[in-house]
């Protein structure tokens, strides 16, 4: 590396002897680790802040096209070559896109580390993207699309957020499309990689049986031979999401199809937001499990539907809260109707006494349940650095979801829940349906 010196410093020390800590290369790379006791393995994961919502729309699924590309070889390894190292060692290596960002990850024995650093690092930053290996990968992400096509309880996701966002860089799919997909030069996806797998996008992340410094090392000799004298650029400056410009509307995609597929939306929180924990306490009592209440008037009481249940997004710069119902064509109205005098109901008057700690048990328990995996833990504080600007302490997170009061979640519902909500749905609907009432 550079002669310029990385700046190292411990951000938590847990009461289990879990020990994080975070170095910054010269570069503007940051590394982050977690060393978890009495734990066999390590997962590590390369976290780049591209994705979707980076692309101009000629770009549609450019994020998501390199994702595939960059495991299909290396300047020292085969395809083949990426995969059977992994799983030589009993290991596993994916990756995903998202709107904001994309990870490479590995999961393996403490014992092999090295191997995992070293193959995933490798995929991220020297990618041959040869001509060949593009055009045939072209046709596997069209499968791809194709596939998703055919799902219509994904589908009818996508078909909200491009209603909810409209022509916003957030109303687009991660996967692109058939047109824009077809279109993606060689050239184009290279550019896109140039400009994007830069180190101050990068977060590196490792947890479980770790040394920090011999992680800083590793990932070091890694990505040096490419960034060894690269200079700190500035974070991301996104577009902003143009958020809601379909709030209140209807889209309908009518399909021969035996269910009805049924996502309608309201507003919803920025990542950052500090209200971020009362909307998870709002949304766990409302539809995020069994003795929800939407499970429990729409299924249990009514039987109207077989799947129900309500979620939240959140992004750099806005969110949203939604409900999906798949259900018999014919019940669709009811299933609305329900809906809506339930989130009127919360609305109005928040939740009950039990409905609070319920909320709250399910938020903690999901955060304290998730740290018994490195996995989670790796994301966890990958997370933290790229996307909230710090990493609070498990203790911490636990306050935080305790101090929720009736006030913080009757303020928020009334907030969010009292507009129209946005609708999209797919079904045999040749003739539309009103779901406007």
């Amino acid at each position: 590396m550079s002669a310029r010196r990385a700046s190292t410093r411990t951000l938590l020390e847990g009461a289990d002897g879990a020990l994080v800590r975070r170095t910054v290369l010269p570069n503007g790379l940051r590394i982050v680790t977690e060393s978890v006791p009495g734990v066999r393995s390590v997962s590590f994961g390369v976290w780049v802040s591209v994705g979707s919502r980076d692309e101009s729309p000629r770009q549609m699924g450019s994020a998501h096209f390199l994702e595939h590309l960059l495991f299909k070889g290396t300047q020292r390894r085969s395809a083949w070559e990426i995969s059977s190292a992994i799983e030589a060692v009993g290991g596993e290596m994916n990756a995903f896109t998202t709107k904001e960002y994309t990870c490479y990850y590995a999961r393996v024995l403490d014992t092999d580390a090295a191997l995992a650093v070293d193959v995933v690092c490798d995929v991220v930053t020297r990618g041959l993207l040869d001509s060949g290996d593009i055009e045939s990968e072209r046709g596997v992400i069209l499968e791809e699309i194709a596939m998703n096509e055919d799902d219509p309880g994904d589908i009818v996701h996508d078909l909200f957020m491009e209603t909810y966002y409209g022509a916003s860089p957030l109303g687009r799919s991660i996967l692109g499309s058939q047109e824009t997909i077809a279109e993606l030069s060689p050239r184009g996806i290279r550019a896109f990689y140039r400009r994007n797998y830069v180190p101050s996008r990068i977060v590196v992340s490792a947890a479980g049986s770790v040394d920090h410094d011999e992680i800083v090392r590793l990932v070091t000799e890694a990505f040096d031979h490419e960034y060894a004298d690269a200079e700190p650029e500035r974070r991301v400056v996104r577009a902003r999401a143009a958020a809601a410009r379909g709030r209140g509307t209807t889209a309908i995609q009518a399909r021969p199809i035996e269910q009805a597929n049924l996502v309608m939306g309201y507003g919803g929180l920025r990542r950052t937001d500090d209200r971020r924990y009362a909307l998870g306490v709002l949304n766990a009592a409302l539809g995020a499990g069994m003795s929800s209440r939407l499970f429990q008037r729409v299924r249990e009481e009514r039987g109207l539907a077989y799947s129900v249940y309500s979620f939240t997004s959140n992004f750099s710069d806005s969110g949203y809260t939604g409900i999906y119902a798949g259900c018999l064509p014919s019940k669709v109205g009811e299933v609305v109707q329900v809906c809506r005098e339930t989130v009127a109901e919360v609305s109005r008057s928040g939740l009950t006494d039990e409905e609070l700690q319920r909320g709250k048990g399910q938020v903690k328990g999901g955060v304290v349940l998730g740290q018994e995996d490195t996995g989670a833990r790796m994301s966890r504080i990958a997370k933290g650095e790229l996307l909230y600007d710090e990493i609070p302490s498990i203790d911490e997170v636990l306050e935080r979801i305790d101090a929720v009061d009736h006030d913080d979640v009757r303020d928020l519902a009334g907030t969010l829940l009292s507009d129209e909500p946005t609708y999209a749905l797919i079904g045999p609907f040749d003739e539309g349906i009103d779901l406007a009432r």
